[in-house]
C-alpha cells in the first residue's frame, strides 16, 4: 500500500455513483445489513464503538483483503467471538466502517456549508471538504473505498444475496446528495445550466476529484487542498453554470454601476 499523502492543509476517494441519485441525505435500511446484536446497555454501546474505531484502523492499514476479524479482536484484547456478537463478519465491518465515514462528511458538508454565498463559493467548499476528508486520516480508507465500490461478486454476509458493490450504491446515494441538492437550487436559482441533468453533472464534479485522489494513493503524489479545489472549480464552473450567466451578472452590474452614478445628479438637482 502506498504511504499516506502529506497533505499542506488542514483540509478524501470518492465513491462510484450510483444510477439514480436521491434529493436527502437520508440513511436507508438497504445500505447496510442489520447487525447481529443490538448493543445492550452502555457497556455493549462502547463495545460496538470500540470494535468499529479499531475496525476503521485496521481496514485503512491494510485494505479490505488484508483485514482479518482476528487481528481487530488481538488490537482490542478480546475474542474474535465477541466481534462475532454484533457483526456477521468482515464484509458487514467494513460495510458499517464506511457508512459510519461517509456520514462524517455528510455532516461536515450540511453543518459547514455556506449557503447565504453564492453556488459556485458553495461547490468550492463541497470539493474542498471531499478532498480534505478523504486524505486527512491518510490514504487507506480513500483507497477501501475507491476499489471495494466496484467490487460486484462478494456478498455482504453468507446468508444473504446482496452482494458489496450494490450496498454500496445506497451508500452512495446519501453520500452525493448534498452535492445534487446544491446542483438543484443552482439550476433553480438559474446559476446552473438546466439543459443538463444533475447526475451527469454530478458526475463531471466527482470525476476529476477521483482522479486526483488516485494520483495521491498510486503514485503518492502530494497536494495541496486549498489549491486543488480552487483549481478545480476554476475548470468545472464555466461547464456547470448557465450559458447566459455571464452576460446575466454584466447586466446585473451595469445596472448597479448605473444607479450609483444617478444618484449624485439627482442630489445635485434636487439642491
Amino acid at each position: 500500500m502506498s504511504p499516506p499523502a502529506r497533505i499542506a492543509s488542514r483540509s478524501t476517494a470518492l465513491p462510484a455513483l450510483d444510477p439514480e441519485p436521491r434529493s436527502k441525505a437520508e440513511p436507508s435500511s438497504a445500505a447496510l445489513p442489520a447487525q447481529r446484536r443490538s448493543p445492550v446497555g452502555a457497556k455493549a454501546e462502547q463495545r460496538v464503538r470500540d470494535i468499529l474505531r479499531e475496525s476503521r484502523a485496521v481496514f485503512a492499514e491494510r485494505g479490505y483483503e488484508r483485514t482479518t476479524t482476528t487481528e481487530i479482536a488481538l488490537r482490542l484484547g478480546i475474542s474474535e467471538a465477541t466481534v462475532f456478537t454484533y457483526f456477521r463478519g468482515k464484509r458487514e465491518l467494513c460495510m458499517r466502517v464506511i457508512g459510519d465515514w461517509y456520514d462524517e462528511i455528510i455532516d461536515a458538508i450540511e453543518t459547514g456549508l455556506p449557503r447565504e454565498r453564492s453556488i459556485r463559493d458553495q461547490l468550492e467548499f463541497v470539493v474542498h471538504t471531499h478532498l480534505r476528508l478523504f486524505l486527512i486520516q491518510g490514504t487507506g480508507l480513500c483507497e477501501l473505498v475507491l476499489s471495494e465500490g466496484r467490487r460486484r461478486d462478494a456478498p455482504v454476509t453468507r446468508g444473504e444475496g446482496q452482494d458489496f458493490g450494490t450496498a454500496f450504491v445506497d451508500l452512495q446515494r446519501r453520500y452525493t446528495a448534498p452535492l445534487m441538492d446544491l446542483l438543484a437550487r443552482g439550476q433553480a436559482s438559474g446559476e446552473v445550466r438546466q439543459d443538463i441533468s444533475l447526475r451527469l453533472l454530478r458526475s463531471l464534479v466527482f470525476g476529476p476529484m477521483e482522479h486526483m485522489l488516485w494520483e495521491v494513493i498510486i503514485a503518492g503524489r502530494q497536494i495541496q487542498v486549498d489549491e486543488a479545489a480552487r483549481d478545480l472549480v476554476a475548470l468545472l464552473w464555466p461547464a456547470l453554470q448557465a450559458p447566459d450567466q455571464e452576460l446575466q451578472s454584466l447586466r446585473r452590474l451595469k445596472a448597479r454601476v448605473t444607479e450609483a452614478l444617478s444618484e449624485p445628479r439627482q442630489g445635485l438637482g434636487k439642491a
